[in-house]
């Protein structure tokens, strides 16, 4: 006979068997972690350290544009080369990294860094389902962040504060616009080409009355792509040595991205922001769903996501640089292979978490591969939990860990395989201010419109180039204005857009930007003048 507790809980549990399922909710934390490689580095790091490049996939990861969806696609980092110091905290008391215990003693991977490149961002206002292009850098230790030649890395919509500035446009044919740089179509797993390079734009600045020093080093952003090559902008070198005057902290003299080498050990995916869709089953489990992830895969199931990752010296560019600056014949602009390192790739399976909690099965679908051709990316396997080129996208909640099961194995009351995510919209206008370093001494033209294929309206001014806002802040003397002005019309004139920087990539087609991006200087301005974005804002 069964007793009244037994009686009990099998009527709860034919009760729990019949219970209405709970239908899909949004959440976040659907996704995260790293999928990335390692690369060998030269003996001597800090003599190849002037300059770091690579060809990236790009390639539409989501068919929608999303809402609360953030993925860098295959990205690297360069930190300024403190390996000398033990101990001591390169981010000072006050600085928000300073709060985050995990990276002392030194700080030193939070201190400064210029990274950025493709990918989707939370804070993008105009989405359009492609991948975009963005640089950035930090700094100040996290506290703000440079992502364009006037706003920070999609945090605010409001130009950032004059004494914050700090890229230079350096190209007169390219608009740079807040949202980052679209692109003329589905990329389709063609390759962006982009590389970093220490170039001596002006001279070393001693320092003076406990003042810290200023070095040489201006990090030049080059792209290459079918439609546009060449340096597109740079970040001045006090961007990096003033936070020691801010704090009155003369341990960092020196120790800055304006005069040690640089150091990237590698890249990945950065998996940030991923939202899901979570459901209750009628026997009470529970399961997720998150956005489709595509990636560009061969007939092999392979997808190849990065090549020639390369790192420079100083014979590359920047002594022939020096030598035009200081009066020499103009180089070409090549990086000279006789100043480059071709590093050999390696990987590791990566990852993932959801809700905190580790994923398992994904490697089950895929993993990463350094294929023969020193190229990197993933391959896919058969009998995965997703079709091939995909990320798996539905999950099962078990004790302490989510399990990447197939779109099947779903049960079809939680809703799940037909529920859809929230879409982006268009957000706020980027906006700059009408006073201060934007309009003194201001624009020589303007204003000017283009729409972009994203949707967006960009309105952007001429300025000459030392009159641009990020160099306002800076009280230089009127002949290192006036050297510079001279040195970047030469640029102007010496270095066309349909030329190889970048050694081409060793597979794969290029892909091309917006060409509504690509602009023609007016009348009388066709050197020493560039094009700075002053609005974005949505299309009519």
């Amino acid at each position: 006979m069964l007793t009244a507790f037994a009686l009990t809980s099998a009527a709860l549990a034919a009760q729990a068997a019949t219970a209405a399922p709970q239908l899909p909710e949004q959440q976040g934390q659907g996704l995260h972690g790293y999928i990335g490689y390692d690369s060998s580095e030269p003996t001597d790091k800090a003599e190849y350290g002037m300059g770091m490049g690579f060809y990236s996939a790009a390639w539409s990861l989501v068919d929608q544009p999303l809402r609360h969806f953030q993925i860098g696609l295959a990205s690297g980092w360069i930190l300024p080369d403190n390996r000398d110091n033990k101990d001591v905290p390169l981010a000072p008391a006050g600085t928000l990294a300073r709060q985050w215990q995990e990276r002392g003693p030194t700080w030193d991977s939070v201190f400064q860094t210029v990274e950025g490149g493709l990918g989707y961002w939370a804070g993008n206002r105009f989405r359009y389902g492609p991948p975009k292009f963005s640089m950035n850098a930090t700094p100040q230790c996290y506290d703000y962040e440079v992502g364009s030649p006037g706003w920070s890395f999609f945090y605010d919509t409001e130009a950032l504060r004059d004494d914050r500035l700090g890229i230079a446009q350096l190209s007169n044919r390219l608009l740079i616009p807040p949202d980052a740089l679209p692109f003329a179509e589905d990329p389709r797993g063609r390759f962006f080409g982009y590389t970093y390079m220490a170039l001596p734009f002006t001279d070393p600045v001693p320092g003076a009355n406990g003042k810290a020093p200023t070095g040489a080093q201006a990090w030049t952003c080059f792209v290459s792509t079918r439609n546009f090559k060449g340096p597109i902008a740079y970040y001045i070198p006090e961007t990096w040595s003033k936070i020691a005057d801010l704090f009155d902290y003369p341990f960092l003299h020196g120790r800055g991205l304006d005069a040690r080498p640089g150091l990237m050990g590698g890249g990945a995916m950065e998996i940030n922001t991923v939202p899901q869709l979570v459901a209750t089953a009628r026997d009470g489990t529970r399961w997720s769903k998150i956005p489709k992830l595509s990636f560009p895969v061969d007939e092999d199931g392979r997808a190849v996501l990065v090549q020639d990752v390369t790192y420079y010296s100083k014979q590359a560019l920047h002594d022939a640089f020096l030598a035009w600056r200081r009066g020499g014949a103009a180089p070409s602009g090549r990086f000279d292979a006789k100043g480059a390192f071709v590093a050999r790739l390696s990987t590791r399976t990566p990852g993932f978490a959801q809700d905190g909690q580790p994923i398992e099965g994904v490697a089950n679908t895929f993993d990463t591969q350094v294929f023969d051709d020193n190229t990197w990316g993933l391959v896919w396997k058969q009998g995965g939990q997703a079709p091939r080129g995909q990320f798996p996208q539905y999950y099962r909640h078990d004790d302490g860990k989510r399990v990447a099961v197939a779109a099947s194995d779903v049960p079809a009351e939680t809703g799940l395989r037909e529920a859809e995510f929230a879409l982006a919209e268009p957000g706020q206008p980027f906006t700059s201010p009408e006073a201060g370093a934007w309009t003194a001494p201001g624009a020589a033209a303007g204003p000017f419109k283009v729409r972009l294929v994203d949707g967006s309206l960009v309105t952007y001014r001429w300025y000459r180039f030392v009159d641009q806002p990020s160099f306002q802040q800076y009280a230089w003397s009127q002949e290192k204005r006036a050297a510079l002005q001279a040195f970047v019309e030469r640029i102007h004139g010496a270095w066309p857009i349909d030329r190889d920087y970048m050694p081409p990539p060793t597979t794969g087609e290029l892909v091309a930007l917006d060409p509504a991006l690509l602009v023609t200087p007016p009348k009388g301005l066709e050197v020493g003048y560039v094009p700075i974005v002053t609005r974005q804002e949505r299309a009519p």
